[in-house]
């Protein structure tokens, strides 16, 4: 919440960066790989705001606008960027959440962040619209 970082680690780099993790949305199918290989992980349960199903979200360029229910959006802000606190949830889970492509750079998979353009309810089962910003499209990053 708020313009400006409030991540404790990040306040002590510098409070004047904004705050582009203000929403944390999780694809369902992670919880879905991860409980097939042993951890007990449910919506919620890494700290995610939302959680969506049939949304390829790591897929999804920076600057994406999703609408999320009837009145709310979120404008896609970047990769969540995994701490270790996953791993005080369940031993592993970190490791868990990263990644190698077959080129050998880091896939974080742990959801991505966005920032509030239009406040509004979400409910669960709500629907999820979501609109591309203009072409190039600029692909995530850690935020």
């Amino acid at each position: 919440m708020g313009e400006t970082v409030r991540h404790r680690s990040r306040v002590r780099q510098d409070p004047t960066q904004p705050n582009l993790m203000q929403v944390h949305l999780i694809h369902a199918e992670l919880h879905d790989e991860l409980r097939a290989v042993g951890f007990d992980v449910s919506a919620g349960a890494m700290g995610e705001n939302v959680t969506t199903r049939g949304v390829d979200l790591l897929g999804l360029p920076t600057g994406t606008t999703l609408l999320l229910g009837g009145t709310a959006s979120v404008e896609v802000t970047g990769l969540r960027n995994p701490c270790k606190q996953l791993d005080g949830l369940q031993p592993g889970l970190m490791e868990a959440v990263l990644d190698r492509d077959e080129a050998g750079n880091l896939v974080r998979k742990a959801g991505i962040m966005a920032v509030v353009v239009t406040g509004g309810g979400v409910r669960p089962g709500d629907g999820i619209r979501v609109e591309l910003p203009p072409e190039p499209h600029r692909p995530l990053e850690k935020v």
